[in-house]
């Protein structure tokens, strides 16, 4: 069973991605049908960075995932037997 401060940080990280999922989703589907002048312009970053963060995300992910496999690869090899 998880604990009290398990439950809170997992509340906390599901509340932190659904807000990060809302903003995005404004940012990238909504905000485009909205006049360039409107107020609501100026809580969000320019259009262009919505392609380049979440690239930027997935290259980490993608050296994270592969300096753990290398990790994990390079520690479990076997050593040589030498005859």
């Amino acid at each position: 069973m998880a604990t009290g401060a398990d439950r809170a940080v997992g509340l906390g990280l599901v509340g932190f991605s659904l807000l990060l999922f809302t903003y995005y989703t404004i940012w990238v589907v909504i905000l485009p049908f909205v006049e360039n002048d409107h107020v609501v312009h100026q809580y969000f970053l320019p259009r262009e960075y919505s392609v380049i963060l979440p690239g930027i995300a997935a290259l980490i992910l993608l050296l994270c995932v592969g300096t753990f496999i290398g990790v994990v690869m390079w520690k479990s090899r076997k050593p040589k037997k030498v005859d």
